[in-house]
């Protein structure tokens, strides 16, 4: 609404100003009365593609590897010295949010401003959120599908910047890392956001603040700030078409005036690569399948902490940057189109320190071979809605080390196991190639063609599951 923008030599520079909703005609006919004329109450099309994306929130979280156990989280940014990215406290933020949250119970995505991307340069901006996309956040590109991010969001952390505003009006749970108060106007909806949403505190752990801002939300908080977004919900691009031909001296056609609809995205999972430190626990099942509790931290500054676990090990992507970490690693994975049996047993010989080599094979599952030999392969059953388990199968191998490390025969999960990610539980089938396992045979090398324990020599890896 500032002059500065609006006019030239006390002029109006646009023919036709578009508004959302009559309150910014009130604030655009006090701030700059020379433009109000110009004026024109036409909705707004944005807002009105992200309303359109209600009905497909379960299709939009699938496609960003979210179940109904996981926690989306949308880091949001305008420009500017008041921004979240432009705060002290951004760096510490990024830090907290990749490095406490588990990250199979948290999802982390990141929406900046264009001006971000386009004032530094991509290539700068990849730099700066490099280590924190290794830990697991997904940089959503300034053209990309970020309308559609933050539809399938669970809570948005961000600033003043139209996108949190967005978040809030849609009922989303809003909490705010940075805000600068007094460069709004106090009568904007926005000022009225940054006055009535909660604020990060200093000092509070960043897991307890969120989950304290989710379970204190309430459906209808910022109904009035959602009235205030459009005057016009749904019906923008009626009103838009008609203004611009107008303008043109042109008649309209004869069918509605549509807006393009927003798609499904692809290529929105991401897979952690910075060095993992897992806690696990064997729990008493509650049916014949055992059970497996497994938490995954993305390379914490300081050794986790948990209860109720009773093991420990550390997970290593091979194709890390943090290569002197590699020694360290209890259980070293690979992500790659390669025969996965062969790769394997090369993962051992590359990696002599490694208990157990990981080659993910698909969405849904992974090979693993032990020192001794054996080799297994894990494939998730599909989720209660029948798709498949959006859950990182090199999860499933860490609950196979913790089950091997309890000392408990690798037979008796002949019937499978259930592995649970925070409150989600999710059931892998476990075999031998083709073969079933012994419920009563140790554990020992794979026979050829034969299932686990019976005592032959190890069979080519390329016989099971390869």
């Amino acid at each position: 609404m500032d002059p500065e923008w609006l006019l030239h030599e006390g002029k109006p520079l646009a023919t036709a100003t578009v508004l959302s909703h009559p309150e910014q005609l009130q604030r655009l006919t006090t701030a700059c009365p020379e433009a109000a004329d110009t004026a024109v109450l036409a909705g707004d099309p944005c807002f009105d593609r992200l309303l359109a994306l209600g009905d497909r929130r379960p299709a939009l979280r699938r496609a960003l590897g979210v179940d109904d156990g996981r926690t989306l989280v949308v880091l949001n940014s305008t420009w500017g010295r008041g921004s979240l990215l432009g705060s002290e406290r951004f760096p510490a933020l990024l830090r907290e949010l990749t490095g406490t949250l588990p990250v199979d119970e948290y999802r982390l995505c990141a929406v900046l401003h264009p001006n971000i991307w386009y004032g530094h340069g991509p290539g700068q901006v990849r730099r700066w959120l490099r280590r924190a996309a290794d830990a697991g956040l997904t940089l959503i590109d300034p053209l990309g599908p970020w309308r559609q991010t933050l539809a399938a969001a669970d809570c948005v952390i961000g600033d003043h910047g139209s996108v949190t505003f967005y978040a809030a009006a849609l009922g989303l749970p809003v909490l705010l890392g940075a805000f600068p108060h007094e460069e709004l106007d106090p009568a904007s909806p926005v000022a009225a956001l940054g006055r009535t949403a909660p604020h990060l505190r200093s000092g509070e752990p960043l897991r307890a603040r969120l989950e304290s801002v989710r379970e204190a939300h309430t459906p209808g908080r910022h109904d009035g700030l959602a009235a205030q977004t459009t005057s016009a919900p749904g019906a923008s691009a009626r009103l838009l078409r008609t203004l611009f031909h107008d303008l043109l001296r042109l008649p309209e056609p004869e069918e509605p005036a549509r807006l393009e609809p927003l798609g499904i995205p692809d290529g929105l999972t991401s897979a952690v690569s910075v060095p993992l430190r897992v806690l696990t626990s064997v729990r008493e099942p509650s049916s014949s399948v055992p059970e497996i509790a497994v938490t995954r931290y993305a390379s914490p500054d300081s050794e986790p902490e948990l209860p109720q676990a009773d093991d420990a090990h550390t997970v290593v992507d091979d194709a890390t940057r943090e290569t002197d970490r590699l020694a360290l690693a209890d259980l070293v994975v690979e992500r790659s189109p390669a025969p996965p049996g062969p790769r394997a047993a090369e993962l051992l010989r590359e990696r002599p320190h490694a208990t157990l080599a990981v080659v993910v094979t698909g969405r849904d599952g992974c090979l693993v071979r032990t020192r001794e030999g054996t080799v297994l392969v894990l494939t998730a059953r599909p989720g209660p809605d029948g798709f498949p388990d959006p859950c990182d199968p090199a999860v499933y191998a860490s609950a196979l080390h913790a089950w091997r490390e309890s000392g408990r025969p690798l037979g008796a999960l002949a019937g499978g196991m259930t592995v649970m990610t925070g409150g989600t539980r999710h059931r892998v089938d476990v075999r031998n190639g083709d073969c079933r396992i012994d419920p009563d045979g140790p554990i020992g090398p794979v026979g050829q063609g034969g299932p686990v324990g019976q005592g032959g020599p190890a069979g080519p890896v390329s016989s099971v599951g390869s």
